[in-house]
């Protein structure tokens, strides 16, 4: 897929790593749609990039698929969208709380198959290029999903169940010309770690056997766009995690 003057939705788009994707593509030439529920931040990158935004919450299936059609002629969909949770199965006080574990798991899984099938829909409708592809679309998780952390339950099985996803789509949405592939990040310099003080973030960073340091969001930006470009990825997760293997804690 080339990149220049085609459609990109970027879900979660304003910030972290949606936004360093938004700036890739925008910096590559493609038309962005930075979709997120921080309408502030994502009008001011919008307005930065000389794209556009749209208000919406990867849980609200037609406020997601109002934002969707907003894209005529939708190529390229990277979902970003995502939140973390930290608690034991069993706590001090019993069991875990079963409504933040909801939470995520319909933020991170079904918010991002939300956006699949709906982008996937809009791409269908396009006209297949050269190589008959009508469109590709690129998920996020996380290396959570194989080893997930203690304390880490709902967000390892959330992210684990994109990456279940990733095959079976796929090859679903083959017939139609379209890919699917998913990033699995190791840990990044994005929101998500900005509260730790700078001596655990470095701490973190030394963890990596190589670069020993924190991902940064525009080392995900660049693969994804790599997805984007190169047919042959498809049905694959790929880890970008700089060798990392997490520990139980």
């Amino acid at each position: 897929m080339e990149l220049d003057g085609i459609e990109a939705l970027v879900v979660g788009g304003a910030s972290g790593l949606g936004e360093a994707t938004a700036r890739e593509l925008a910096g590559r030439g493609a038309r962005v749609i930075v979709a997120d529920l921080n309408r502030e931040a994502g009008e001011e990158l919008a307005a930065e990039l000389s794209a556009n935004f749209v208000e919406a919450d990867v849980t609200d299936a037609d406020q997601l698929a109002a934002a969707v059609d907003t894209v005529p002629g939708l190529r390229l969909a990277v979902s970003c969208a995502g939140i973390g949770w930290a608690e034991r199965t069993v706590g001090r006080d019993g069991p875990a709380a079963l409504e933040p574990f909801e939470t995520v798991v319909g933020v991170n899984l079904i918010g991002t198959f939300n956006v699949l099938r709906l982008a996937a829909a809009a791409m269908a409708r396009n006209e297949p290029d050269g190589d008959g592809e009508r469109g590709a679309v690129v998920m996020t998780a996380s290396i959570a999903a194989f080893e997930g952390q203690i304390g880490q339950g709902a967000y390892a099985a959330s992210k684990g169940g994109v990456v279940g996803l990733t095959l079976p789509a796929a090859r679903d949405l083959a017939r139609l010309g379209i890919r699917v592939c998913t990033i699995a990040p190791g840990l990044f310099d994005t929101p998500l770690l900005a509260g730790l003080p700078e001596d655990a973030r470095t701490a973190l960073g030394a963890q990596i056997p190589f670069p020993s340091r924190l991902g940064r969001p525009e080392e995900y930006a660049r693969l994804a766009c790599h997805v984007a470009e190169n047919t042959m990825l498809n049905g694959e997760v790929l880890r970008l995690d700089g060798a990392l293997r997490m520990p139980p804690r």
